[in-house]
């Protein structure tokens, strides 16, 4: 062989053995650090709370890189502050401030969430159309076309690495929503739907990481159940559907973790983080690649971690006070809050109303008799826990103080006998069974700071009393044997048989709570054909305008049931007053 053809080939050998050396050279791993913030059921309070997690997340930007860091929110945002309300429907031609400030604070995706649908299509169409980042709800489905009413989920890409987020809402809207203001809409199962788009996701979009961002409760077994739907379906979703690698909820108010198994086999985290932006859920996804070049990366293996943070504890109040977010719009808001409203002779305590007849609760009471169609019982439940209205001029502050929520007024169709079925399921919820002197009179576990202080078992806004009938509640009774009804309030005889006209809010009216459904016995689609007449503004707008064309009111207890036996209950309801609002009371929902 010619010597320099063989100097040739064995270069050509040589150069060929390293080359499929090179190639056969392990890649090396790289390791990617993200973080998801998450928000829920911040309910309007986005001038206070929103700032504080604000600086939160740009601390964790400037620890990460911007890219590395989602935020997402849980729903109910557009409902329970006086700043949502005015965007509402006080000023609706200004950008509404929740998408303005979500949109500063650099949301990436929102869920819709029940509140946030009471407030009517003008009023969530709107926020919507204005945020800058989507508003997601796969099981949101608009009947004309078939197809989500809202988009389904979103994929986030940083180095890469592709985080498909899907949207949920929890299909028990009708129980509590009114049908007008979510209108041509329905809402499918969660599960099922998720078993829908999972797959569709893995398909179109090759995500590295699904993470569902729900508002829907984790228990199950709590809130509405029907056949055909449960309140609370995050854990059945992560238990029952095959994909998720992270589940991020809301609706309950619970600060919650748990891991849960899931259909393959695997634990996957699922985070709520309470309520009002007083805390946020901080997951920490560390991710384990290998890149070539002109490919995409290669995850090898993910590491997820998850906690909830105290904003308070996080991040200065003072830092953030000092750097006033729209300035204008807080000085809109404030100046809408103080204006007069009408005088109210006596001070009023809602912590009254936990323990008998209370001037707080009957003001409520008298103003549903009086602005109904021709009711003669009122139903009403404390919706703030321990609001106080000071004695003299009452401003725009005190009535949503005085009516938290944004409910209609309706006049409903009840026998003698669903009212009291009614009360007793009101009152099992509220009362403990009392079986000596010392018990507690109230229903409470030790559920506040870890276990070590007493709290109500039971969500506040259940606890109906009755105004236009008397009876008593007997605590040394089990349930669903506590109510006497002894006669209309005007001495007439009650009747179990007869049927009477009864106030009440659309959130109980359509089935919130199922005191109207579990309690009095009503079938959830009866529940429309009850109701005589629905008024055309929500109770708060009502009560302030009859405060204002009334321009004074004294409040009065009209002392029509109270707890007994008597020898018991006084003393109890004394101890337990000491209890609940002593060292508690800014702790209670």
């Amino acid at each position: 062989m010619n010597p320099h053809r063989a100097s040739l080939l064995l270069t050509t050998l040589v150069s060929a053995i390293m080359l499929n050396l090179a190639s056969c050279t392990p890649t090396p791993t790289e390791t990617v650090r993200l973080r998801i913030l998450h928000t829920s059921d911040v309910h309007g309070h986005v001038l206070d709370a929103l700032p504080r997690v604000a600086a939160y997340a740009e601390a964790c930007r400037a620890e990460l890189g911007r890219d590395h860091v989602i935020m997402t929110d849980g729903g109910d945002v557009l409902q329970g502050h006086p700043a949502a309300y005015y965007y509402n429907f006080v000023d609706t031609a200004s950008r509404h401030i929740v998408a303005e400030t979500m949109n500063r604070i650099g949301y990436d995706v929102a869920v819709i969430g029940n509140h946030d649908l009471e407030t009517g299509h003008d009023v969530y169409d709107r926020w919507i159309s204005e945020c800058d980042f989507p508003v997601l709800g796969a099981n949101v489905i608009d009947e004309r076309t078939g197809e989500p009413y809202l988009k389904p989920y979103e994929v986030i890409e940083c180095e890469g690495i592709r985080i498909a987020l899907l949207g949920l809402l929890t299909p028990a809207v009708p129980n509590w929503v009114p049908k007008p203001f979510w209108e041509h809409l329905r809402f499918e199962d969660m599960v099922e739907c998720a078993r829908k788009w999972i797959p569709i996701i893995q398909e179109q979009e090759e995500p590295h990481l699904i993470v569902g961002v729900f508002h829907s409760g984790i228990n199950e077994d709590q809130g509405i159940q029907t056949d055909d739907y449960c309140e609370n379906e995050s854990r059945l979703v992560a238990q029952q559907v095959s994909g998720f690698d992270l589940i991020l909820y809301g609706h309950d108010h619970r600060r919650h973790i748990e891991r849960v198994m899931t259909p393959d086999g695997d634990s996957i985290y699922c985070i709520g983080p309470t309520s009002t932006g007083t805390c946020i859920c901080e997951i920490n996804i560390e991710v384990q690649v290998k890149r070539r070049a002109g490919e995409s990366p290669r995850v090898m293996c993910y590491k997820i971690e998850g906690k909830v943070v105290d904003m308070k504890d996080a991040i200065d109040a003072q830092a953030v006070a000092d750097s006033l977010w729209f300035p204008e719009a807080s000085a809109a808001v404030k100046a809408y809050m103080a204006e007069p409203v009408g005088m109210i002779t006596s001070t009023l305590h809602e912590r009254n109303a936990f323990f008998g007849p209370s001037a707080f609760m009957d003001l409520i009471h008298d103003l549903q008799l009086e602005l109904s169609q021709g009711a003669v019982i009122s139903f009403a439940a404390p919706l703030s826990f321990d609001a106080t209205i000071e004695q003299g001029m009452t401003h725009i502050s005190d009535m949503f103080a005085l009516y938290k929520y944004e409910n209609l007024l309706y006049t409903m169709r009840m026998t003698g006998r669903e009212i009291r079925d009614f009360l007793e399921m009101s009152y099992d919820l509220w009362t403990n069974t009392m079986t000596r002197a010392d018990d507690h009179i109230l229903l409470m576990d030790s559920i506040l700071d870890g276990g070590k202080r007493l709290g109500l078992r039971n969500m506040a806004f259940n606890f109906d009393s009755a105004a236009g009938i008397r009876y008593t509640v007997d605590v040394s009774k089990p349930d669903g044997q506590k109510v006497t009804i002894l006669s209309m309030e005007d001495g007439e005889p009650f009747e179990m048989d007869k049927e009477y006209l009864v106030a009440t809010n659309s959130y109980r009216g359509n089935g919130g709570g199922e005191l109207m459904t579990r309690g009095a016995g009503i079938a959830l689609n009866e529940l429309p054909k009850r109701v005589v007449a629905c008024s055309d503004h929500d109770l708060r707008y009502l009560l302030i305008e009859t405060l204002r064309q009334r321009g004074s009111f004294s409040p009065r207890t009209r002392s029509n049931w109270r707890f007994i036996p008597d020898e018991w209950a006084p003393a109890a309801v004394a101890r337990d007053r000491e209890i609940l609002f002593t060292t508690n009371a800014t702790t209670q929902p």
